[in-house]
């Protein structure tokens, strides 16, 4: 179990490890089940960086820093799966042109702009969340997002059978959804209460449509339609806490 928690925090996160772990292929699709955890590493990670920051730095810019920490920290990875999906959604033809669009290494105009647009969501949407709920919702973002790639991941059919995408789709069960799903609404519960629990469930419906819309387009997933969902669930789930806590602060 240990071992599949470093080997997901791995893929998740290029922050080497000082030490070795093995991984084998079927490991991939097994270290699903620690996606939330890793996920809520990365939203501890947030959290210090936010003590340290806030006391040296007005809020603007410490939330700026903590965008671009994120994304270092994760090398980029689905932001770069974001941005292939944006080109191939501006792609004009079928199923196919879709996906050679989306392995293209090259960036398109609609990409950038779907990037531009994604971090500016997530970096307004850092700066709006209630200070009462900051700690909690930097913890709970990464969390729910990880969580949701192991929901659009099992019971998916295969865009195309190259790609690291396709190993998760091939290793990843119900087993490893379940042990996912119990941990997020757990931890979820424990940081905020129902709150918590409805801004999982909401990603949770993106999720199941964004899933249903991908494999009638595409007749799957891929690695970077993956990654694509995963930011918009951060993005939706800040969105969400913000909204949940403007509507409390009225009652």
């Amino acid at each position: 179990m240990i071992r599949l928690y470093f080997v997901a925090l791995q893929f998740l996160a290029i922050v080497p490890l000082p030490f070795s772990c093995r991984c084998e292929e079927d490991d991939l699709g097994k270290s699903m089940a620690l996606f939330p955890l890793a996920g809520l590493t990365l939203g501890l990670l947030l959290a210090g960086c936010d003590y340290l920051l806030a006391s040296a730095l007005p809020r603007p810019v410490a939330d700026l820093l903590l965008v671009v920490i994120l994304t270092a920290v994760t090398g980029a990875l689905h932001l770069d799966g974001l941005a292939d999906v944006c080109d191939g959604l501006a792609a004009r033809g079928g199923r196919e042109r879709f996906l050679a669009v989306m392995k293209d290494s090259r960036v398109g105009a609609v990409g950038v702009v779907g990037l531009v647009l994604a971090l500016l969501l997530k970096y307004q949407a850092l700066l709006a969340v209630t200070p009462g709920w900051k700690r909690e919702a930097l913890l709970l973002f990464p969390m729910v997002a990880r969580y949701s790639q192991v929901q659009l991941t099992v019971g998916s059919k295969r865009a195309r059978q190259d790609g690291l995408g396709s190993l998760f789709i091939g290793g990843a069960g119900q087993l490893q959804f379940a042990a996912a799903a119990l941990a997020t609404m757990t931890a979820a519960g424990l940081l905020l209460g129902l709150p918590g629990i409805g801004c999982v469930a909401l990603c949770a419906l993106f999720t199941l449509a964004a899933k249903a819309w991908f494999h009638g387009k595409l007749g799957g997933i891929t690695g970077d339609v993956i990654g694509c969902v995963s930011e918009l669930n951060e993005i939706l789930c800040l969105l969400a806490l913000i909204a949940i806590s403007g509507v409390g602060g009225r009652l």
